[in-house]
């Protein structure tokens, strides 16, 4: 399989984890999957200074910034992977 073939599948495998992870594990995975797909997060975050998830959500993918996309890609694989156990 192809790297894309395998985040793609892992993408399909982080909606059937048996256990919900914890709300910095979601952002690793947000963050990764935004990073993968659309590269650096833009430079101007959320508008609504009240929607501390979207802010949260941001910052997270702000902290990412550089990391190419197969890297991400590996790195949302291994994750989703750990997490299924």
């Amino acid at each position: 399989m192809t790297l894309k073939e395998q985040f793609e599948a892992a993408v399909g495998n982080s909606k059937l984890l048996k256990v919900r992870p914890d709300n910095d594990t979601l952002l690793q995975l947000y963050s990764l999957y935004k990073q993968a797909t659309e590269g650096d997060a833009p430079a101007q975050g959320p508008s609504n200074p009240f929607d501390f998830v979207a802010k949260a959500k941001h910052t997270a993918w702000t902290n990412l910034d550089g990391l190419s996309a197969d890297n991400a890609m590996q790195q949302y694989i291994d994750l989703v992977n750990k997490l299924m156990g």
